[in-house]
């Protein structure tokens, strides 16, 4: 890993990407890294724009918010258009499959079924955040496999551990 990576999780209200974004930076502080985590969404708790910027380094982090990031996750359309130019170049875009693939010959593109395998493959809409982690470790190993897995399992409500379990493992290995 780099000294620090940025990352961005964007799609819309309800998709979980805050969630998502406290996830990835516990996983990362499990895995004695240090992490810092800020959240933005739009007035619609559902459906409104929702964005999750997380930062993990080996060093300290001396500046919360992200400008340009390394690693940018859209599970929309809008959020893509929206955040696409906040990639750095030689960054990774990872978008879901509904997304229409940017003409950008500068980044590393991962089109990915996240929202159709989490309805499809798990059953349910609700763990495509979970299953956008699995993706983004499985693409980038940021963060220790069994750390993150570990961190996921302390943060999803009581009672749905085994098919969040599966949603993670199906994101690692979506390829």
């Amino acid at each position: 890993m780099d000294s620090q990576v940025e990352i961005r999780l964007s799609g819309s209200g309800g998709q979980g990407l805050i969630l998502a974004g406290i996830i990835l930076a516990e996983g990362a502080l499990n895995d004695g890294k240090n992490s810092i985590q800020t959240q933005s969404y739009g007035p619609e708790a559902r459906g409104g724009a929702s964005r999750a910027e997380v930062i993990i380094s080996d060093t300290d982090i001396n500046y919360p918010k992200i400008n340009k990031c390394d690693i940018l996750l859209s599970l929309t359309q809008k959020s893509c258009d929206k955040y696409l130019d906040s990639l750095k170049k030689d960054g990774i875009l990872i978008i879901d499959d509904t997304v229409e693939i940017p003409e950008r010959d500068d980044i590393k593109i991962y089109h990915v079924p996240i929202l159709e395998r989490a309805k499809n493959d798990i059953g349910s809409s609700m763990v495509s955040n979970i299953v956008a982690l699995g993706a983004i470790n499985g693409i980038t190993k940021i963060v220790d496999k069994e750390e993150l897995k570990k961190a996921i399992l302390n943060r999803v409500p009581p009672g749905t551990e085994e098919k969040n379990e599966k949603a993670y493992e199906y994101g690692l290995n979506i390829f």
